[in-house]
């Protein structure tokens, strides 16, 4: 399943839940409304002179009381619901802060901190989204992790201290790339609507568990008046399990194969088995497993493994069939084998992981499947390629991305001019709209390091994206309309230039207002055809200057569309930039399977000569940037 069909799956989920979820709703009322009349019915009941029963409550009265349970039932559900889905609209980094997460800052000295900060970076520059917010819960010693935000631009992604501690960097690797797979095919978004949706359902089930622990109703019925009391404490607490019964078979029924299909990805990014099979079999051997101190009711179906032991309707698969579907031929009696050997020679094992991960193989010439194959699942080259990006960058440039007082900076050198009076200008520009402080850091930066590759500056954006956004939201708005300046600065706007403010803006807004931010839509190409073929057409006019080259390009992306591609002159007029405005937000709510083929039609347009010129790679990844889809890392020289 590919990247679109998995889009197009969350979207059905999504749906799904929906259903399921006013179906558990009926069925708590229905119980709450008999819990109700059986209270009720006993507490009014009388005998008579003659030795017969007779109920206080007419049947006429009951109408009227099973409304009311029904109204104040759904009134709490709905209120707790929506509360909760307030509560998570600061997205990822807001439900790891709850959990007692704390930030990784990107200067951290600490050695296995840094070394997860590389692995997450590595991955979100090979997969062609921006970094995520990277949390750890220092008060967990079991081994998981989560991802969690409604986009790739709020994404959060936290790992235990546990898992820190306890796994070698292949096997991080591993978790890591299972829970990109969840950022990358939507997952996140259904978990976090999930946890809002269905905290109404277990608010009742964590009631019903506390009345359980805690009830004193026992001492209360050896009184006569105690009778109704002990029905109302049993109705909540049969209540509160049929919430937790409920909440869990819908948590388990939406995440159980979204974990295979995480795990299957997991494998392919790093194109090592052993990695997340590592991990998984660290789980099952050490006695705390997975699991988590904190209660993780309302989050079991983000975590990487089970945060409790579950009884019932677990969220995940058992861990020896996960291992199973990574290694076919494993065997249950390995796991002893497994547990002597990791307290035997863990350092024997990590020397032979050095050596093994040196091996590199030959990466196989990229074509149009194979590019369309890595969208969401980049491969283990990609990361490799993505890990030799990040080295090879400058130092002070690497340094300043990862720091909130730099990260503008970063940003406005990327944005740099090759031609000296140009580069004047636009430094001028940085010192009216900024101050002469910040144009000294960027002057710093440049002479430093000299100005950025191409192929530098949209990894260098996107590194220094989770600190640029925790900035305010005023000097966001300074640094966008600076942005914009910069890329007028020589009169001429450049492509690049031009995108790259969109997408910082872009990104900026959905991290602020994640909950408001779409990934998908339900529009057809056919639909918007004549702003596919202007983005067609723009991408082949700026990929060479031959008017022939043009032309066939063009036609090039216009035969995977299908039907007239009308004349290349009238498709795009004068005003590119104002035609790519109007266009890609269009474009943006295609239906997953249209922006499929749209995305296999720019890449016809740029593949059309068999070259991936710097120039061209930038602007074809800011494009499917913009329209949700993350294109993973290429190599220009491939």
């Amino acid at each position: 399943m590919n990247f679109f069909e998995n889009q197009d799956q969350a979207r059905r989920s999504t749906r799904w839940l929906v259903i399921v979820f006013i179906l558990a709703v009926l069925a708590i009322v229905a119980v709450i409304d008999l819990a109700i009349l059986a209270a009720f019915g006993f507490a009014s009941v009388e005998l008579q002179q003659d030795g017969s029963w007779f109920s206080a409550i007419s049947a006429s009265e009951n109408i009227p009381l099973l409304a009311g349970g029904a109204i104040a039932t759904t009134t709490v559900i709905g209120l707790a619901s929506l509360f909760k889905t307030m509560a998570l609209r600061g997205g990822g980094g807001k439900v790891a802060r709850d959990l007692g997460g704390t930030l990784v800052s990107a200067d951290t000295s600490d050695r296995r901190r840094r070394q997860l900060r590389n692995v997450v970076e590595e991955i979100a520059l090979a997969s062609g989204v921006p970094v995520p917010e990277i949390y750890v819960l220092e008060e967990e010693s079991g081994i998981n992790a989560f991802a969690a935000g409604y986009t790739p631009a709020d994404a959060a992604v936290a790992v235990t201290r546990g898992a820190l501690e306890k796994l070698k960097r292949d096997e991080l690797q591993g978790v890591i790339a299972h829970e990109f797979s969840h950022i990358l095919n939507g997952d996140m978004r259904i978990n976090i609507r999930l946890m809002g949706a269905l905290f109404g359902i277990l608010v009742l089930a964590l009631i019903g568990r506390r009345v359980l622990i805690h009830s004193r109703f026992a001492s209360a019925g050896r009184s006569k008046d105690g009778a109704p009391l002990i029905l109302i404490a049993l109705a909540v607490t049969a209540v509160g399990y049929i919430g937790l019964f409920f909440g869990r078979w819908i948590k388990a029924a939406v995440s159980r194969q979204r974990e295979y299909l995480a795990d299957a990805s997991a494998v392919q990014f790093t194109r090592d088995p052993n990695g997340i099979g590592g991990a998984l079999k660290k789980i099952a051997v050490y006695s705390d497993g997975s699991y988590l101190r904190e209660d993780s009711e309302e989050i079991s179906h983000m975590l990487f493994g089970n945060g409790s032991k579950m009884m019932m309707f677990s969220t995940h698969p058992p861990l020896t069939e996960r291992i199973k579907r990574i290694e076919p031929g494993f065997q249950e009696e390995e796991l002893e084998t497994i547990a002597a050997r990791i307290m035997r020679d863990q350092v024997r094992e990590e020397k032979e992981r050095k050596s093994n991960s040196e091996e590199k193989k030959k990466p196989a010439g990229f074509d149009l499947r194979n590019i369309m194959e890595g969208i969401g699942h980049p491969d283990f080259e990609r990361i490799l390629m993505a890990a030799t990006l990040a080295a090879g960058l400058p130092v002070p440039v690497r340094e300043a991305a990862h720091s909130p007082e730099w990260a503008p900076e970063v940003m406005f050198y990327t944005l740099l001019h090759d031609d000296a009076e140009i580069r004047e200008r636009q430094l001028l520009a940085i010192a009216q709209n900024m101050g002469s402080e910040s144009e000294s850091q960027v002057r710093a930066l440049l002479s430093s390091s000299g100005p950025a590759k191409p192929e530098q500056r949209l990894p260098v954006a996107e590194l220094a994206f989770p600190a640029l956004k925790r900035r305010p939201p005023d000097f966001l708005a300074k640094v966008l309309t600076t942005v914009e300046a910069l890329s007028r600065a020589d009169e001429q706007i450049d492509v690049f230039e031009f995108l790259l403010a969109r997408v910082i803006a872009r990104d900026l807004w959905e991290s602020a207002n994640p909950h408001a931010a779409r990934i998908a839509g339900n529009k057809s190409l056919a639909a918007l055809r004549d702003d596919a073929l202007s983005v067609l057409a723009i991408l082949a006019r700026h990929g060479t200057e031959n008017a022939e080259t043009v032309r066939s390009a063009y036609q090039a992306g216009v035969s995977v569309i299908g039907g007239e591609s009308g004349e290349l002159e009238r498709t795009v007029p004068g005003d590119w930039a104002a035609v790519l405005d109007k266009a890609l937000p269009r474009l943006d709510k295609l239906k997953a399977k249209d922006k499929k083929v749209l995305v296999e039609a720019m890449l016809a347009v740029v593949l059309h000569d068999e070259q991936l010129q710097p120039t061209e790679l930038e602007l074809l990844r800011v494009v499917c940037e913009l329209i949700h889809v993350p294109l993973p890392i290429l190599s220009a020289g491939q």
